[in-house]
């Protein structure tokens, strides 16, 4: 019975079809705005993935990695002291506007690194050296700034001097879409203007065997500072970016427009085969089938196009992904979690339009099928 399930399926062919579009199509939709929303959030907090340091030290208020408050620079030494800290460093970060030879003006992610360690500097060169930031003037830009300057060439950072000694490439891209830009700590501040407090953020790495959330409670209870490991930074920067801006909601709008199409559609066509073959089903009713092997093969019916739909939508988004990643532009990320998602979405689309299905035959006399 199973199987005569699957050939009336497939010998309509027209009503098939239509069924595997609309699910391929409401698969693409949901898996490709999942993946550019979990794209988004995980450049939202790419300054934790290209630094890659255990514990990061802020001002109590700061909620995420891309709003920081600015420090005291005497709070360095605090943390510093704090039993159980091997090294803490500072870290300068600012939005700035640089100029180009060629005239374009774009704005500048730059990050300014301890003057003697250079910790938290790009681990990939493309070109130039790490050690050549204590060169005077020496900024190393990101990939993106091979669109605007080239190595050993000069551009202007607030109206300052900037010589272009390496060129990186970054784990994950800026959240803002900007150039990112490193230089040493001091040469960040006479960039910005000599701000009054320049220090964003404090990277520090615990000593060996010490437990990283324990050091940060520590951190917190010595200093009166905030504290992060680099997983809790990432969550709270993630949390805040959700519960403060539209972005959750447009996507999610997207997610459920999705839905609702495919559920439309496959609920309509799968309605409409069903009407057509009312009176094979009748018959087979008529004939000593029960109500629940009927009901089974039409939940069959709809898993078969509903797996195979699932598979086409989420191959063509995966490849629109694929694609997306060759553009830096592009946010796009697809864990395993977003496909296990949206199976249970297209399954609940399934199921949907097998219960119009499972009605339309509960509710079927035999006697109908026989009659004129």
């Amino acid at each position: 019975m199973l199987r005569l399930a699957v050939q009336m399926l497939l010998g309509d062919k027209l009503k098939y079809v239509t069924l595997l579009l609309a699910l391929a199509f409401s698969t693409f939709l949901i898996t490709q705005q999942l993946g550019i929303f979990a794209g988004l959030m995980r450049r939202s907090a790419a300054t934790l993935s290209n630094f890659n340091i255990p514990i990061w030290v802020v001002d109590p208020n700061v909620e995420h990695v891309t709003g920081p408050k600015y420090m005291k620079d005497t709070d360095l030494s605090l943390v510093r002291s704090v039993p159980g800290v091997a090294w803490a460093v500072p870290l300068y970060y600012g939005r700035l506007q640089a100029k180009f030879m060629d005239g374009s003006i774009l704005p500048v992610e730059l990050f300014g690194l301890d003057d003697t360690t250079l910790i938290g500097s790009p681990s990939i060169m493309l070109e130039g050296n790490i050690k050549d930031l204590w060169k005077s003037h020496g900024v190393i830009v990101d990939q993106r700034g091979r669109r605007q300057t080239r190595l050993g060439e000069t551009f202007d950072i607030s109206d300052k001097e900037a010589r272009v000694v390496g060129l990186c490439h970054l784990n994950q891209q800026s959240f803002f879409g900007d150039l990112v830009a490193y230089t040493t700590y001091q040469r960040a501040i006479e960039y910005s203007m000599k701000v009054r407090n320049p220090l964003a953020f404090i990277l520090v790495q615990p000593k060996k065997g010490i437990n990283h959330l324990e050091l940060t409670r520590e951190i917190k209870s010595k200093t009166g500072l905030g504290a992060y490991t680099q997983n809790d930074f990432f969550w709270s920067t993630i949390y805040w970016y959700c519960t403060h801006t539209g972005i959750p909601i447009a996507f999610a709008t997207t997610v459920l427009i999705g839905i609702v199409v495919g559920m439309a559609v496959v609920g309509q066509t799968f309605y409409s085969f069903i009407s057509e073959n009312l009176g094979n089903l009748g018959a087979l009713k008529a004939m000593g089938t029960s109500q629940k092997l009927l009901s089974k093969m039409l939940i069959l019916q709809a898993c078969v196009v509903g797996f195979i739909g699932y598979g086409i939508g989420v191959g063509f988004a995966s490849l629109f992904g694929y694609y997306a990643l060759l553009d830096v532009h592009v946010p796009f990320h697809l864990p395993y979690q977003i496909p296990f998602i949206v199976i249970c979405m297209v399954l609940c689309i399934c199921f949907f339009a097998a219960y119009i299905g499972i009605r339309k035959i509960s509710r079927l006399e035999t006697a109908e099928v026989f009659r004129a």
